[in-house]
């Protein structure tokens, strides 16, 4: 279900309501919302999908409001049902009126919501809205949450009329995140991935507001893929928006399996990527790095690799691409399963112990205060990130430079490039 409106109706926080979850940014500031998100809801035990928009001016010439209503649009085609929200405050506008068109020669069965109806007594109110030819209007207020379970009631009737509701279902996913520095080229990437063009793009910094989900099936699996907003460092953030916006982007991070850094060959690796790369660590994604714009620079990718082996524990493998080429887009899903599977994957205890041998034998644990390290035994209790347990005699005996080899040998010897690694080093008395 597309929902729509003018901007500033309160579309946003109408979804959040309806979702019981807060999926999309909101704020007083009109035009927050930009691209289409796709936001899941279950009621009674049933599933659809509310698709929010951005709104919809249509007296806006200018080029992020053609954009924007090309993205609505595109939700109009998609969708089986239409929710046109209009403020119940300010009344019917010329804005409304062009929108109530547009839902009309759509075809798409439709409701009309009411929204900032937050005293029932003056229900009466919402009688103008007849006007719009969009049947009986349905009050409700966003922010207090009064009338939403009418609202969703007279949803899942219309979609069940329809056979358009899905039973509710849990379903594996590999979900894979973009993110990166602002104007780097994540949502140009993305877009050419999927071959359509699924999320705005500007050169103006900063067009990503909110995090995007879209999920595509290729070759048996299911990926949902995350375009977010441009992490800017905290302390260059300017107004509420970019703040919400660089918290979604690292919630983001949060939900992923897989991290995929872009990284604008045009300004090559900075410090600052280096500090995502670590966020993407600390959130336990696999992470590799996508150099785009490598048509218009060419890096050194040796030299890449070495500051990458210096700089980072991950050591993430990396990609040469460019969105307006096309090159290297044929290997980000390759790629990406690649990094899921080491993300996975459960080692055999046998294999891993014969490992611990071996990397004794090269190299003596530390001998700390008269004693000696002693490793008994390896194995690996969790996936997803790997985690590893490593039996000693006494865990205070360990040293970060003996813990730092233990991880690097097991990268070498078993590919975890780009993997995050767990290694806990468990006493005798736990």
């Amino acid at each position: 279900m597309a929902v729509v409106g003018y901007p500033n109706v309160g579309k946003s926080t109408l979804v959040n309501r309806l979702s019981g979850r807060r999926e999309a940014v909101v704020h007083a500031e009109a035009g927050v919302t930009r691209d289409r998100k796709e936001v899941p809801v279950e009621w009674c035990g049933r599933a659809f999908t509310l698709i929010d928009t951005g709104g919809v001016d249509t007296a806006d010439r200018r080029q992020m409001a053609r954009q924007v209503r090309a993205q609505v649009e595109a939700a109009l085609a998609e969708a089986v049902l239409i929710l046109l929200v209009v403020d119940g405050v300010t009344g019917i506008g010329p804005g409304d009126e062009d929108l109530a068109q547009i839902v009309r020669r759509s075809k798409r069965d439709s409701i009309l919501a009411v929204n900032k109806v937050d005293d029932f007594a003056r229900v009466d109110m919402i009688h103008e809205f007849h006007a719009l030819g969009m049947g009986e209007p349905v009050p409700v207020s966003a922010i207090h949450g009064t009338g939403s379970g009418d609202l969703l009631d007279l949803i899942l009737a219309r979609l069940e009329e329809m056979g358009a509701l899905a039973e509710v279902e849990e379903k594996e996913e590999i979900r894979v995140a973009f993110v990166g520095r602002p104007n780097a080229g994540k949502s140009s990437l993305l877009n050419r991935l999927l071959g359509q063009e699924r999320v705005i793009v500007s050169a103006e910094p900063g067009t990503t507001r909110d995090s995007i989900d879209t999920v595509v099936e290729s070759g048996g699996d299911s990926f949902r893929f995350i375009d977010t907003a441009g992490l800017r460092k905290p302390g260059r953030l300017v107004g509420d928006v970019e703040y919400f916006s660089r918290v979604r982007a690292l919630g983001s991070l949060q939900r992923a399996h897989v991290a995929l850094v872009v990284i604008d060959a045009t300004m090559g690796l900075t410090d600052y990527d280096l500090t995502i790369i670590d966020e993407a660590m600390k959130r336990s994604c696999a992470t590799a790095l996508l150099l785009n714009k490598t048509d218009l620079e060419q890096l050194d990718l040796k030299d890449l690799g070495w500051r990458l082996s210096r700089k980072t524990t991950l050591k993430p493998p990396f990609l040469a691409t460019s969105a307006l080429t096309g090159k290297g887009i044929g290997d980000i899903l390759p790629l990406v399963r690649h990094l899921y599977g080491l993300y996975s994957a459960h080692l055999p205890t046998r294999e891993l112990n014969r490992f611990l041998q071996e990397v004794k034998a090269a190299h003596a644990p530390p001998l700390v205060r008269g004693r000696q390290l002693k490793m008994y035994y390896i194995s690996q209790p969790m996936t997803a990130p790997p985690r590893i347990i490593i039996q000693v005699n006494n865990k205070s005996l360990v040293t970060r430079p003996y813990a730092t080899y233990v991880e690097n040998e097991m990268r070498e010897r078993f590919g975890y490039f780009g993997c995050p690694l767990v290694i806990q080093f468990r006493g005798k008395k736990g």
